[in-house]
């Protein structure tokens, strides 16, 4: 994984304080891979309540993280209970790497 201990940490605590305690973070996409270099930063935020506005939810929380990250690319994919799950959701959660404070 292709992140720092601070910038897991960063990650996952953004995203608890935004979408509560209970959400989990998923890395995935090209920084999984420690052969790599560079590409943005893609997660996957799992909520295990109904979010009014994920789409909202998720400019929250890539705007926290450009903050306190850098200005660097950062996509968000929120999902709850409601979410139909789509191909990059079902990849992200099979392929991604919990992060864990």
């Amino acid at each position: 994984m292709r992140l720092s201990p601070d910038q897991v940490h960063a990650i996952v605590a953004a995203t608890q304080e935004l979408a509560g305690s209970d959400a989990r973070v998923r890395l995935f996409g090209s920084r999984v891979n420690d052969q790599l270099r560079g590409g943005d930063i893609d997660l996957l935020v799992e909520c295990a309540r109904p979010v009014a506005r994920p789409v909202w939810l998720a400019a929250q929380i890539t705007a926290r993280l450009q903050r306190s990250l850098g200005e660097r690319k950062i996509d968000v994919l929120v999902v709850d209970p409601t979410t139909e799950l789509e191909t990059v959701h079902r990849v992200a959660r099979a392929e991604g790497l919990l992060l864990q404070p």
